[in-house]
């Protein structure tokens, strides 16, 4: 059989390989066929039916799901395929909330687009105005069904991709809806707040639960010390809110302009990565050589936590004890730093600027105060700054880089890769062999754990012991990797998990790009790019050799995993039913 067939599209002759779409098929010869809930390997199931194309049958068919067949004639554009997709667009904004220019998503928003692109100057159709209760309980998500358009890309990514499952769609016809089970508010579910929902979602029915206004009552507070710590993540996408290509580092600008948003301090929560490695290599090498609970899983992703907890809860015990780096630090910032500065912590307010949702819940554990504060008071996301940027009027892409703040502002590159999946395991195995022998590794750059595979693994022999380290992105792949290990069929040593597809860096926090982007572009790999360039290019590559880290231990902690850095930086996790009674 052919590897490729022939076909006919719009009087163009194109080779296709066999087992393609119509839609994979145009796209091969330069043709645009309009689209709304198709997002390739994600939802493919031609449910909204804007890409209708003539194939000869008695019908119209949807390119996205219909197969390429040896001598198929294709049309896709005719005065009968124009019709039916207006038809079509406007009956679904017939019941669309009309509330465009307050809604999150105005200007990237990729119905209006289509609207725009189908020239749509008035809707025929009178439909029913929607009046769904909006479901703004969790700390993290908001829901609105009355801009959903039911296309149902967060359907198939919360259960095909993430297997958390807490969303589908319910009833039938016109009454059809998207719903969690008996419709519970997303906080009373499994949800794990990872926000993957958001960044699939062509229109704003789907929004972080937004803490801008609360971080400016904080900025305007004269009684308050406000401090932002910045994750990797962000300056590798930040950029792309403003206009600039994806995968572009702005770390400087973004330094810039949140000083120009008048915060009292700006530090780097790579800072608290490195400091993150030292407690969980140390934690590490304790349990290799005291016979302690492996693998050591490690814990720096709120999602994955609180998806261990509803799923693995006979693994909380391999979890690593060590709180997530912004937890780490905002305990720092409200211990440390407040005494070398004579400042009460109880006025000392954390911003945390963050690629990920899940952040938001995790901030508000109660488990994370080990200084009788809570260690981070709020977080906002990528796009949420972004939002406070343009609303201050700062001109971002005409702003001078500036450098984060002394004295805890320093951070090595292993702390950058942190917002790469793979980047937690690279930066700990650069330090184990330190912490075991007291010398540095002869290899810093570990590859085999970086790269988009859904599973890696990789072995790595330090002072005779030979440790089996496993990568894991994406819940799902999270959950073949647990079940494997859980059965005994797999046994490693160190386990790194992160909760969103690629980490951080596509995290649900993070610019929004529509599917004529990511059909196009593997955002996970355009933004580690980023990251991996700010790594190579810092003197100081290894977290262990960060002098503020370095200090950290000899003016307060102690030694690494000591009694004191245990309370301040590590917590204890809770096993959660997957849903409550009814």
């Amino acid at each position: 059989m052919s590897e490729f067939v022939t076909l006919t599209i719009d009087g163009i002759e194109v080779k296709a390989p066999a087992g393609s779409t119509v839609l994979e098929a145009a796209k091969l010869a330069g043709i645009h066929i309009p689209t709304l809930c198709f997002l390739k390997g994600i939802n493919e199931i031609g449910a909204c039916r804007m890409c209708v194309v003539d194939v000869g049958a008695r019908s119209l068919q949807a390119a996205c799901m219909y197969p390429v067949s040896e001598g198929l004639k294709v049309v896709t554009n005719s005065p009968e395929i124009r019709e039916s997709r207006k038809v079509t667009l406007e009956l679904i904004l017939s019941n669309h909330e009309k509330k465009c220019l307050s809604c999150v998503r105005s200007g990237n928003c990729e119905l209006q687009k289509l609207a725009r692109d189908l020239n749509i100057q008035e809707i025929r159709f009178e439909g029913e105005e929607p009046d769904y209760p909006v479901d703004d309980l969790s700390p993290s998500i908001v829901r609105d069904n009355n801009k959903c358009v039911l296309c149902r890309r967060c359907v198939s990514v919360c259960r095909d991709v993430q297997t958390v499952s807490v969303i589908d769609a319910v009833d039938r016809g016109y009454r059809t809806t998207v719903a969690s089970p008996f419709n519970m508010s997303l906080k009373d579910t499994p949800c794990v707040n990872c926000g993957q929902c958001i960044t699939v979602c062509p229109v704003g029915a789907l929004r972080e639960k937004s803490s801008v206004e609360r971080v400016w009552e904080a900025l305007a507070n004269k009684d308050l010390y406000v401090i932002a710590q910045t994750a990797p993540a962000v300056r590798a996408a930040l950029g792309e809110e403003f206009g600039l290509p994806i995968g572009t580092p702005v770390t400087g600008k973004m330094v810039s302009a949140l000083k120009k948003l008048k915060f009292d301090k700006v530090f780097d929560t790579d800072t608290a990565a490195d400091l993150t490695i030292m407690e969980e290599g140390t934690e590490l090498v304790n349990r290799i050589k005291n016979g302690g609970k492996l693998p050591l899983i490690t814990s720096c992703s709120p999602g994955w936590i609180k998806f261990c907890e509803h799923n693995f809860p006979d693994l909380l015990d391999n979890l690593s004890t060590c709180k997530s780096p912004q937890n780490m630090f905002g305990a720092m910032l409200k211990s440390y730093y407040a005494e070398k500065m004579g400042i009460d912590p109880s006025k000392i307010f954390v911003v945390s600027v963050m690629p990920c949702t899940a952040k938001k819940f995790e901030a508000r554990r109660p488990e994370l105060a080990a200084t009788g504060y809570p260690d981070v008071d709020e977080v906002i996301t990528t796009r949420e700054l972004a939002e406070m940027i343009r609303e201050a009027g700062i001109d971002f892409l005409n702003l001078k880089n500036e450098s984060f703040d002394d004295p805890m502002g320093e951070a090595s590159g292993a702390g950058v890769i942190f917002g790469a999946t793979g980047g937690v395991m690279e930066a700990a195995l650069r330090s184990v062999p330190y912490l075991l022998t007291g010398k540095d590794p002869d290899q810093i750059d570990i590859k085999a754990v970086r790269g988009e595979d859904g599973i890696k693994t990789a072995e790595v022999e330090v002072a005779g012991i030979r440790i089996k380290a496993a990568v894991a992105h994406g819940l799902g792949n999270a959950r073949k990797l647990l079940e494997k290990v859980r059965s005994g069929e797999e046994t490693y040593h160190f386990i790194e998990i992160m909760a969103c597809p690629g980490g951080c860096v596509t995290g649900g926090g993070q610019p929004i790009q529509p599917a004529s982007v990511r059909n196009e572009i593997d955002l996970r790999t355009e933004r580690a790019k980023a990251i991996y360039q700010e790594d190579a290019a810092s003197t100081i590559r290894l977290s262990h050799h960060n002098p503020a880290v370095q200090k950290f231990y000899e003016e307060y902690l102690g030694e690494p995993g000591g009694h004191k850095a245990h309370h301040l930086l590590h917590t204890h996790y809770t096993a959660r039913e997957n849903y409550p009674e009814n």
